[in-house]
């Protein structure tokens, strides 16, 4: 009859000091050292303070690196949702009023065509307070330096109190 609540115990103490657990562990900021660790969490063993022979002097103006001779500067590629947008937009119900049937016109201003367009659109009341969001991929390719109508495409199902549409680009990829 001991024994259980001694292996429950030891159990729960195991569970207490063990480290915590991958989802919290996991941070978004990337840590300088292993020894740093900011962490609001109390069974964390690891010391705060960090050991200054473990960290490293970085001087204050440091200038990027130069490529090598022989080697191309590299230019941050741009993103095609920087020379797309939505030139013009309207909607109107379908499917016995439940459905938004979107009609937009996309101008491509990049110098590559452009596919997988997602858009976002945001339907809201007459009073503009919000109702609902319904998003689309387009499978289809805007050339470059062009423009494209889409006609009454199904954005997918609105709330029936729904009067405004405002449609935005989210997402797109290089042909």
């Amino acid at each position: 009859m001991l024994v259980p609540v001694l292996a429950i115990a030891g159990l729960t103490g195991w569970m207490m000091a063990s480290s915590p657990s991958s989802a919290r562990s996991q941070s978004a900021i990337p840590a300088a050292s292993s020894a740093v660790v900011a962490s609001t969490d109390k069974t964390s063993l690891v010391d705060p303070t960090p050991d200054p022979a473990e960290q490293q002097s970085v001087p204050a103006e440091s200038a990027p690196p130069q490529p090598e001779p022989g080697q191309q500067a590299v230019t941050p590629e741009t993103s095609p949702l920087d020379g797309l947008k939505i030139a013009s937009q309207a909607w109107r119900r379908g499917g016995l009023g439940s459905k938004a049937l979107v009609t937009f016109t996309l101008r491509n201003n990049n110098d590559y065509a452009v596919k997988d367009i997602e858009i976002a659109c945001a339907f809201a009341r007459r009073d503009g307070s919000h109702l609902t969001d319904r998003t689309r991929v387009i499978r289809d390719t805007v050339n470059m330096k062009s423009r494209k109508t889409f006609a009454r495409m199904l954005v997918g199902f609105v709330n029936v109190n729904a009067s405004k549409a405002k449609c935005s680009l989210v997402t797109a990829s290089r042909a």
